[in-house]
């Protein structure tokens, strides 16, 4: 059974992006390659090698990003006032506020914001609503926020 993948618009606009990309780098990779093999000997040969790792690299890449295409499922659906995928949530701890939004593992990056719904964070918070607590467990003891807004 195939894996569906919960992304967002805008995670699908950026993951097609990337792809676009990484197409556009094969033949400046295969440029490298050619080049790299006019040097002779390729059993000791460090630019041929570079050059064949970052191609699979690429090209390993480049099939993960159009699984998740193939098999993506676009959220759309948000109830209003309830934490759920697309969400986005801002928790209070004392002074202290972070906003965050819910998605799905695929376009998760803790960095930009972007919490998955599968990290103790994202489940700590699914299904809550303005006003609940949430108490998320992290190697440093238990956290509780208060949700202000989703």
């Amino acid at each position: 059974m195939k894996k569906t993948y919960q992304i967002t618009a805008e995670g699908k606009k950026e993951l097609e992006a990337e792809l676009e990309h990484l197409k556009g780098r094969r033949g400046e990779i295969a440029d490298k390659i050619a080049e790299a093999r006019d040097y002779g000997d390729l059993s000791e040969n460090a630019e041929y090698d570079a050059a064949r790792e970052d191609q699979g690299i690429v090209e390993t890449r480049i099939a993960e990003i159009e699984d998740i295409l193939q098999n993506a499922e676009i959220i759309t659906r948000v109830k209003k006032g309830v934490v759920g995928l697309g969400s986005v949530v801002k928790l209070k701890k004392g002074s202290k506020t972070v906003q965050y939004t819910v998605v799905g593992p695929v376009e998760a990056d803790p960095l930009e914001g972007k919490i998955s719904n599968e990290s103790p964070i994202g489940q700590a918070l699914m299904g809550k609503k303005i006003g609940d607590t949430a108490t998320i467990t992290t190697p440093k003891g238990e956290i509780t926020y208060q949700i202000t807004s989703v």
